[in-house]
């Protein structure tokens, strides 16, 4: 699970529209927006480096931020959009909305896969094929996880390990109703030849490909 909450240090920016936000980016800022929550939107400047730094970190849309606003009370935040410059992807503006522990938020969450060495489908040869290296969750914004675990110890050649297979956190669900798959054991390159196991899994990808 998603441990303490980081906090993410922001100032309030006085002024809204395009020539505050280019100061805002001459000051070495990133202007962004903090929305939702019953009140009115809060438009805020927040450091480049630092929040070039959490970028780089990776899961940024999907950790939980403690927003902490000079003059405002401290407040929960996911990041819902990062615009970034088309030429140099440096972040240029960032969206952000308030939580309460309690709300309920979709989020892609990534999948951890555990168990190859014990495999034995790994052990002749199979190769591990990952359908869906992240799924997305329902899951409550007080207990965001940090990946869901998949252990593929007992798959043997031809086997998959769907959705249903999988312990997810407490109170976090998928929202895709059916039974998916996330990954399945292929045979070696040299034993398949278009057999029934290969075109299952390539079926499976093709459909969660689909429906994504």
């Amino acid at each position: 699970m998603a441990g303490e909450i980081p906090d993410l240090v922001a100032t309030e920016r006085s002024g809204t529209g395009k020539g505050a936000a280019r100061q805002a980016r001459r000051d070495n800022l990133v202007p962004g927006i903090v929305y939702g929550g019953g009140v009115d939107p809060l438009p805020i400047n927040l450091p480049f480096n630092e929040l070039l730094k959490r970028l780089k970190a990776g899961r940024f849309l999907a950790t939980l931020f403690n927003m902490e606003v000079e003059g405002h009370e401290d407040v929960r935040v996911i990041c819902r959009s990062v615009q970034r410059d088309v030429v140099k992807d440096l972040p240029t503006h960032v969206d952000f909305m308030r939580l309460r522990r309690t709300t309920k938020i979709n989020l892609y969450i990534p999948v951890e896969f555990v168990g190859q060495e014990e495999s034995p489908g790994i052990k002749k040869g199979g190769v591990l094929t990952v359908v869906r290296p992240e799924v997305e969750l329902v899951v409550t914004a007080g207990d965001i996880p940090d990946h869901i675990t998949v252990d593929v110890s007992k798959l043997n050649v031809g086997d998959t390990v769907t959705i249903s297979a999988v312990t997810l956190p407490e109170g976090a669900k998928p929202t895709i109703d059916r039974d998916f798959v996330i990954a399945n054991i292929t045979a070696p390159s040299g034993l398949r030849g278009g057999g029934d196991d290969e075109e299952e899994g390539d079926a499976d990808a093709a459909e969660a490909t689909a429906e994504e």
